[in-house]
């Protein structure tokens, strides 16, 4: 029995993406794989026995993948499975700043009590709340992944001028793109030009708080900021200056903290950007399935930790090396082999900066031996066989 130990309460459609012989539960002993949301590895006692995480959604913060890493654990995500309903997030913030419904409702919760009265505040005091519309106004994109590659069509649908910056994007995300997004080569030209920024990129150790006073400087006054992607990406002492200027109009993000709360033209989401329920089946799902291509055929697929390395199966026996990203590493593993007479029917093998994975199949069984042998060569994490 292959045991799956979930950390948190995953949507219980991903159980039928594994087949006959696994077990799932939240206190799985000697888990081959581990499944997650928001629970924090960082402190966690990892059993040795975890081949592979797979986190149902697209940030991995919680899980010291590097680290994992070098214990040859793979570490999967999510990216895409809640583009949907980030973005129709997206849209609800662009609606909600550009027209002030936020300040509108509370305006309208203190009328109760007012009676016939409320029809002539209303008429009266609506004229406070006058917004703009978004059609024609330039939306700035940061980062056109799967979610802001959704943003990108979906607002440019309603009529927005689309801006788009990312100097990493993919052939796939591009393809998706609406034909009418203009890509721009800076953040720089990208934050001149609209009157709407929104930025969908992970958080990494090089942007964190990238959206500073700098940044703000280049935008135009009035212009709006909205966040759904990490509350550090954006430098808060600096957004709440630039609002208190009025050189940003509104900042809306989904990760409220005691600095932003209560603030005016701050408005703050409760962390809603993947909270519906399709979402969250979608991302287990594809959590499952990731986790079980690896176990049962040590095809990576989104890793954060290890580079995409998949084929299919031409031989009944596979060996998958999980191991840095160095010279001479294939020749090594092919001289242990040869010494045994094991030929190599096929191999891929893919790096991802300082880490490296290498499938072969081969026509006959590895004895423990072999195995021994390329696990003691110098810069290898993990070798398993597959059958």
């Amino acid at each position: 029995m292959k045991n799956i130990l979930k950390l948190n309460a995953v949507s219980g459609i991903a159980d039928k993406e594994f087949p006959a012989g696994y077990s799932l539960s939240d206190t799985a002993e000697n888990p081959v794989g581990i499944m997650l949301r928001s629970f924090s590895m960082h402190e966690y006692a990892l059993p040795e026995s975890v081949l592979a995480v797979a986190r149902a959604g697209a940030g991995t913060n919680n899980i010291p993948s590097e680290a994992y890493a070098k214990k040859g654990v793979v570490v999967f995500n999510t990216p895409g499975a809640n583009a949907n309903a980030v973005k129709e997030l997206v849209l609800a913030a662009l609606f909600a700043s550009g027209r002030k419904l936020a300040e509108s409702l509370e305006w309208v919760r203190s009328l109760a009590g007012k009676g016939e009265e409320i029809p002539k505040l209303v008429e009266k005091g609506k004229k406070n709340f006058v917004g703009h519309e978004l059609k024609g106004k330039v939306i700035g994109i940061i980062g056109l992944g799967a979610i802001g590659a959704q943003v990108a069509n979906a607002t440019e649908a309603i009529g927005m001028t689309v801006l788009g910056y990312d100097p990493y994007l993919s052939v796939e995300n591009a393809l998706s793109l609406t034909r009418k997004a203009h890509r721009v080569q800076s953040l720089d030209e990208l934050a001149a030009a609209a009157d709407y920024v929104t930025v969908h990129v992970p958080l990494l150790a090089d942007n964190r708080g990238f959206l500073n006073k700098e940044f703000f400087a280049k935008m135009k006054d009035g212009a709006v900021l909205l966040n759904l992607a990490r509350g550090e990406l954006v430098n808060n002492d600096d957004v709440l200056a630039a609002v208190e200027s009025g050189k940003l109009s509104k900042y809306v993000c989904d990760f409220p903290c005691e600095q932003l709360i209560g603030r005016e033209n701050v408005l703050c989401f409760p962390h809603l950007g993947a909270s519906t329920p399709e979402a969250e089946d979608n991302c287990a799902v594809m959590a499952a399935k990731q986790l079980v291509d690896y176990i049962e055929n040590g095809n990576i697929v989104n890793s954060v930790n290890f580079p995409a390395c998949s084929s299919a199966r031409c031989t009944p026996y596979r060996i998958s090396v999980l191991h840095k990203n160095q010279k001479n590493m294939i020749a090594q593993i092919s001289s242990i082999l040869a010494q045994d007479n094991i030929n190599i029917e096929n191999f891929e093998n893919k790096n991802k900066g300082e880490n490296a994975y290498t499938i072969l199949d081969i026509v006959s069984e590895a004895n423990e031996k072999i195995l021994q042998q390329i696990a003691a060569i110098d810069g290898v994490y993990r070798v398993r066989e597959i059958r």
